[in-house]
């Protein structure tokens, strides 16, 4: 169980590491030297546009007013930041917070699903491992597990793009879903989102569970000289139950803060693995944020792959308690 006072300090070192978030995107934009802000301003003082012209052009695009003082930049920026106004794309000419919130959802459902089955499949095989320490089943998935493990996710998606998606053509190599496809809760539009997003949901997935399969496979072997599994394989209960039930159960508890942090790390992923199969989401506009030196969506994308390593944490530490009761009631943290 989690006190309230220990879900004050929570919340509140949560909600102070995303204003210096804020705080630090500000100073990347303002005060760095030959920064965003420098740039917007070179380039219409380049096409003969007037100062005060300018400035209103820069406070469109960056949501800040370079003729300001310093500390009115800085509080206008966090309002507006918090307010959603993250700026306009200088490439798209649309509001970062409208683009970002179309490709959100697309980033979030590859990432969650991809998260679910890495540590579905790898917390399952771990187990198996662990509980059958030293066979050749344990030897020949630890192999496959650090070969898997030791391979970038892109060179598998490049791999699973070249053979499954253009010589096969069994999976599409591009967008959301196929065309002419409408939206709406139906099947024929979830299944074009499924095996849209097929390819980058397995690239992930095989890069990912190997590692968590061999650290799943560490923890259970310390689990494995309990008393309790001694007690559950006099009752003679089956392999799979003890495996599964007794011994993953335990073993995945240390796993589960990584597990919430790791969400955060799939974000910053997206930003190459959906340049490769051109899926636009928040990783695709922000390859091309990058390419275009389009400053306020870069910046909006950091914000967004920042504050889903913040929440992910967040979420870990106030609900570790309920996932194992033996941390007590709150005083403990989870990191």
């Amino acid at each position: 169980m989690v006190s309230t006072q220990y879900f004050i300090k929570r919340t509140a070192m949560a909600v102070v590491t995303f204003f210096v978030v804020i705080s630090l995107t500000f100073a990347m934009i303002r005060l760095m030297p030959g920064g965003p802000l420098d740039y917007i301003q070179s380039q219409m003082a380049a096409a003969g546009q007037a100062p005060g012209e300018i400035a209103a052009e820069v406070e469109r695009f960056s949501s800040i007013n370079p003729q300001e003082p310093l500390w009115q930049q800085y509080l206008t920026y966090m309002a507006n930041t918090l307010q959603g106004n993250l700026g306009e794309s200088m490439w798209y000419n649309d509001p970062v917070a409208e683009i970002l919130g179309n490709a959100m959802p697309w980033t979030i459902f590859v990432s969650i699903i991809s998260m679910i089955l890495i540590y579905l499949i790898g917390i399952s095989m771990g187990a198996f491992m662990a509980y059958v320490e030293g066979s050749r089943f344990d030897v020949s998935w630890s192999t496959v597990s650090i070969l898997l493990t030791s391979v970038p996710f892109y060179v598998i998606a490049v791999v699973l793009l070249w053979y499954l998606g253009y010589n096969l053509e069994w999976f599409p190599t591009s967008g959301h879903y196929g065309r002419g496809v409408e939206e709406g809760f139906n099947w024929e539009f979830i299944s074009s989102v499924m095996h849209h997003g097929a390819l980058p949901i397995a690239s992930l997935t095989l890069a990912g569970f190997g590692a968590t399969a061999l650290a799943m496979r560490g923890n259970a072997i310390q689990i494995l000289g309990e008393d309790y599994l001694r007690v559950a394989r006099l009752r003679a209960l089956s392999q799979r139950r003890i495996a599964l039930r007794y011994v993953a159960r335990n073993a995945v508890l240390p796993m589960y803060t990584s597990m919430m942090i790791s969400l955060g790390s799939l974000f910053g992923s997206s930003i190459i693995l959906e340049q490769i199969f051109q899926y636009p989401g928040v990783g695709y506009f922000m390859y091309r944020a990058i390419s275009a030196r389009d400053y306020p969506l870069m910046m909006g994308t950091f914000l967004f792959i920042t504050a889903g390593v913040i929440i992910g944490v967040y979420i870990a530490d106030l609900t570790y308690g309920y996932v194992d009761p033996r941390a007590g009631s709150g005083d403990r943290e989870a990191f």
